[in-house]
């Protein structure tokens, strides 16, 4: 998993991955395991499934980047505090997964909360569930954190 910063101002997360490192195969299957694990989670509350790519499509200006099968957004929060109304602005959170001609890819933004980037790190991690030459146990699914 990498960190990066997207158009130079947004720091996100991204996880890219082969089909040959998942037993996954398709974003819906991803999405149940990422809600699954929200669900599971003590401070995380699922909001939604947001399909970016139907919603893109139909508009009559909507405009799809090439190789991007699929493109779905699981919105939740963890709400574990709420120091200031102005941290509404950052929140609730997202994970982005879509599915391109090459695999799937995995991201969402940074958030200011060390416990949530953690959490969120694993599940992500957590899809990569085939052993490879570099981690001959694939990762630990839905890690709590």
């Amino acid at each position: 998993m990498k960190q990066t910063l997207l158009q130079e101002k947004y720091p996100i997360y991204c996880l890219e991955l082969d089909r040959s490192e998942t037993s996954y195969q398709s974003v819906d299957e991803i999405m149940d395991y990422l809600k699954g694990c929200i669900e599971r989670h003590e401070a995380a509350c699922f909001i939604g499934d947001f399909d970016h790519y139907a919603h893109t499509r139909s508009l009559p200006q909507g405009s799809i980047g090439e190789g991007i099968l699929a493109a779905r957004n699981l919105v939740f929060c963890f709400g574990i505090a709420l120091p200031d109304a102005h941290m509404l602005a950052v929140r609730p959170r997202s994970i982005g997964v879509a599915e391109t001609t090459d695999g799937f890819l995995i991201t969402f933004m940074e958030a200011p909360m060390p416990v949530a980037n953690t959490a969120m790190e694993a599940w992500a991690k957590g899809v990569r569930n085939k052993p490879t030459a570099s981690d001959p146990q694939g990762e630990t699914a839905c890690a709590s954190a």
